[in-house]
């Protein structure tokens, strides 16, 4: 693995936990997941999003930022490979597709203090898939919060990972994931594999899983 810390992304069901969960099983790797199920406003935010949104989006933030600032004190940090299925970067992404105007603004304020002391991932594996395939990783997955989320929700956080990927110079394996089946077809697994093991400059570098 050429890769201290990696990082997947990508919407909603696009199945990030899971690719995560296999890479780190792969290289032996320390594990960092999203622990979206402790939020208590995740619920309530599906069903009132306009009441909501704003303590959803501050509790996300504060998790993250524990789970991520602990590497910081992790002395070998850089002696050993960490795989994580969130980007802290996320939480302004969402936080500008959840919140109005005004809230935004403060959120990001927020934002910009804590996230200079992040660690950022070296490398970024987006997982892109259309919103009809979310869905059905969605209704697969059956949590019953997520069963009504909007197809026009879903698309708008698209547009919002893929604006940050263009104006941002991250180096970032942007994968079509919309037939992936990491678990039961080993290509596809393994062309991600394949694809870690290569050198890339900075920006966008396509993969296309068959």
């Amino acid at each position: 693995m050429k890769y201290n810390f990696v990082t997947i992304e990508g919407n909603i069901g696009a199945g990030k936990t899971t690719l995560a969960q296999l890479l780190s099983k792969h290289y032996n790797a320390r594990l960092i997941l999203e622990e979206f199920a402790d939020n208590p406003f995740l619920p309530k935010f599906y069903e009132k999003p306009d009441q909501y949104a704003f303590p959803l989006e501050l509790f996300f933030m504060a998790e993250r930022y524990k789970q991520l600032k602990e590497l910081l004190q992790v002395n070998d940090l850089f002696q050993a490979t960490t795989i994580s299925d969130y980007l802290f970067t996320k939480c302004l992404l969402f936080a500008k597709t959840n919140l109005p105007e005004e809230e935004y603004k403060l959120y990001s304020k927020l934002f910009d203090i804590i996230n200079p002391q992040i660690i950022q991932p070296e490398i970024l594996i987006y997982l892109h898939c259309p919103v009809d395939k979310l869905q059905e990783n969605i209704k697969k997955r059956n949590r019953t919060y997520e069963q009504q989320i909007p197809d026009d929700y879903l698309a708008s956080l698209q547009d919002s990972y893929i604006q940050y990927i263009k104006q941002h110079n991250v180096k970032t394996l942007f994968v079509d994931a919309s037939n992936a089946d990491f678990i039961d077809n080993k290509e596809h697994f393994d062309i991600i594999l394949n694809a870690l093991n290569q050198e890339y400059d900075q920006g966008q570098h396509y993969i296309t899983l068959p």
